[in-house]
């Protein structure tokens, strides 16, 4: 029965420690995740601002247009890679936190 008991608590630590080691890769995943959405933030305004300064300084309306478009297109093209890398971070996140989970499942059954 001691025995019994005494395999009881080494399982329920290895959860636990299986949980927590888990629970630190969730953390370095979001941190990572949102020094990226920071970064992404940072430099889609500073593009912002420039293409105000452009279209601000444009000499005829058919340079505005232009200047739009291509801000436009550039703001498109760079949200849609940002988000693509985002769920990847995010897939990769699931990945890395399942693992420690995965390892101590397979020594349970083992």
């Amino acid at each position: 029965m001691i025995k019994g008991f005494e395999e009881f608590q080494k399982v329920g630590k290895d959860g636990f420690d299986a949980y927590v080691r888990s629970f630190g890769e969730m953390n370095k995943g979001f941190q990572a995740i949102a020094a990226e959405f920071t970064d992404y933030s940072k430099k889609a305004f500073e593009d912002s601002t420039k293409a105000f300064e452009q279209l601000a300084g444009a000499k005829s309306i058919e340079q505005a247009i232009e200047i739009q478009s291509q801000f436009a297109k550039k703001a498109y093209d760079g949200y849609m890679a940002e988000m693509t890398k985002i769920g990847e971070m995010y897939a990769g996140l699931a990945k890395d936190a399942y693992k420690p989970m995965e390892a101590a499942m397979a020594k349970k059954a083992a």
